[in-house]
């Protein structure tokens, strides 16, 4: 083990750059689908080690020789990026003929940006950086720091942290109810990174100490919550979930609207499943209704004759604003609460556009360029103002949330602390059977065990699924699936701590790595003179 880290330390120029860039894209195995968290005790030593070795000539200035550091960590990022979001690229393809240009861009040019982070980390990491346990907390130091400011830097895109790693299964996801993604992102780069003590042998016992402990911390506490019976339930409500599998290149076709509708509408009225209630709540995905309703007022009048007294229906639509049609008009992506009576009772505009999907930054500019908006559909999307909670039946109140919004920790804690249910309604259609939509959903999921909430996701092409508050899937439906689930919901839990507290502790956790790297980092300075 000592030879084999020994040459990578003394690895140089493209060599450096190729295994840095390996052991990223195989640290991507251990996000979902594959959920193989064990390939991180591979990448992130072998990160160290490279680390260990990215040095400046002593004659260069400080900025300089924190160039090897730099490239290091923007190497590995990259492949880890690439590797991990390579499937942005299958939306472009629904309509190669327009897009396809595109694809080198969002494939190649999306995780060379994002790289920038981990070369930012690694950049942290190495200012305080030793020859032994201390250069471990530095480098979980530097990742919790870089991930933190990914989730807000340039409107945030925290897709892929690297503590979803840590945590595959609902018992090794209960500890993020505690630490937030932000401690979460940076425990999980520490324990990651450990085994790189083993060659050095220094701290080795304490080292291996604290592996054995935050590991069965990390354990031990999942168990004890999933153990733990959950509080009585005080209210409770029944739920369908619709997934109607729609064909992204008809979603738009004027041709098809109406089998599109009565696809959605005949699935929504089936008889309930044997053991389950008539639905209270019925939830269709994002954009499912496939035409305006300023348009097509008759269809208001449908979904009240198909819904039952007491139903409601919550649907993804495109809202518009400003006349049918008008050159003034605005369009929102949003979710509309519609009654038995075939009226809207509600609706929430999403606030947290994506980038070229949703709208088109800089558009003029672009524009001059021919450059358009990518996907999503016919239309450029305004922002919502604000988002706020639905009344749904049985009193209870849900907060929705429009595709990746549900991505973005401190977003959902805010929007979720006075609502009983967490709403997702996605269409990751656009990405095909990839590892996308898997990766989307377990973040999704992660929300519903910060929160404590229930969460209901219903997806074009899956994955739709009924998560109960611990993270644990009540029942789901496949990617490419067309049917309904109908499930009892019910609702006692809470989150844990507030989202202020777990955001305290993420940045405590933060600042005792910075600390202890620091204090080895002097300490070594001072053996040294």
């Amino acid at each position: 083990m000592q030879r084999f880290a020994g040459r990578i330390i003394l690895l140089w120029g493209w060599r450096r750059s190729l295994i840095a860039f390996l052991a990223g894209a195989l640290a991507v195995l251990a996000q979902a689908p594959y959920d193989f968290f064990a390939v991180c005790f591979v990448s992130f030593p072998v990160l160290v080690w490279l680390l260990d070795g990215a040095t400046g000539e002593a004659s260069d200035g400080w900025l300089k020789r924190l160039r090897p550091a730099f490239a290091t960590g923007w190497w590995f990022g990259f492949g880890y990026f690439l590797a991990g979001l390579w499937w942005i690229g299958q939306a472009l393809l629904v309509e190669a003929d327009s897009f396809a240009w595109a694809l080198p861009f969002a494939v190649v040019g999306i995780p060379f940006a994002l790289a920038f982070f981990y070369g930012f980390a690694t950049v942290v990491a190495r200012l305080c950086w030793s020859s032994d346990i201390g250069r471990i907390a530095a480098l979980a130091f530097g990742f919790g720091l870089a991930e933190w400011l990914r989730d807000f830097l340039f409107t945030g895109f925290p897709w892929n942290a690297v503590g979803y790693a840590a945590m595959p299964v609902p018992l090794l996801m209960q500890s993020v109810s505690v630490t937030g993604m932000i401690g979460m992102n940076a425990l999980a780069v520490f324990v990651f990174s450990l085994p790189a003590l083993v060659v050095a042998r220094r701290h080795l016992r304490l080292g291996s100490a604290l592996f054995v402990i935050l590991v069965a911390a990390h354990v031990g506490f999942g168990y004890f919550r999933l153990a733990v019976p959950a509080e009585p339930a005080t209210r409770s409500i029944d739920v369908r979930i619709v997934q109607p599998a729609v064909d992204l290149s008809e979603k738009w076709d004027a041709s098809v609207r109406d089998r599109i509708f009565a696809t959605l509408m005949g699935i929504s009225a089936k008889a309930p499943e044997q053991g389950h209630a008539k639905p209270q709540l019925i939830l269709w995905p994002e954009t499912s209704v496939p035409f305006l309703f300023t348009e097509r007022p008759d269809a208001l009048t449908a979904l009240g004759d198909m819904l039952g007294n007491g139903q409601m229906l919550i649907a993804g639509v495109v809202r518009e604003e400003g006349g049918s049609g008008n050159a003034g008009s605005r369009y929102y992506n949003s979710v509309v609460a519609i009654n038995d009576k075939g009226e809207i009772a509600d609706a929430v505009d999403k606030v947290h556009l994506v980038p070229f999907g949703e709208y088109l930054p800089f558009a003029d500019l672009f524009e001059r360029f021919g450059v358009g908006q990518l996907v999503a559909g016919p239309m450029n999307f305004a922002a919502g103002n604000e988002r706020h909670s639905i009344a749904v039946p049985n009193g209870l109140r849900a907060v929705p949330f429009i595709c990746y919004e549900v991505i973005f920790p401190d977003l959902v804690a805010v929007d979720a602390a006075s609502s009983e249910l967490i709403v997702n309604v996605t269409n990751d259609a656009w990405f095909g059977d990839t590892p996308g939509p898997y990766q989307h959903f377990r973040q999704a999921q992660i929300r519903a065990v910060e929160n404590g909430l229930p969460l209901l996701r219903a997806a074009n092409n899956g994955i739709s699924a009924v998560v109960d508050s611990r993270g644990l899937i009540v029942d789901a439906l496949a990617v490419d699936a067309r049917g309904a689930i109908d499930a009892h919901v019910p609702v006692s839990g809470h989150a844990l701590l507030s989202a202020d507290q777990r955001r305290i502790n993420g940045l405590l956790i933060m600042l005792l790595f910075a600390i202890a790297a620091f204090t080895v980092n002097v300490r070594q300075r001072l053996r040294v003179n």
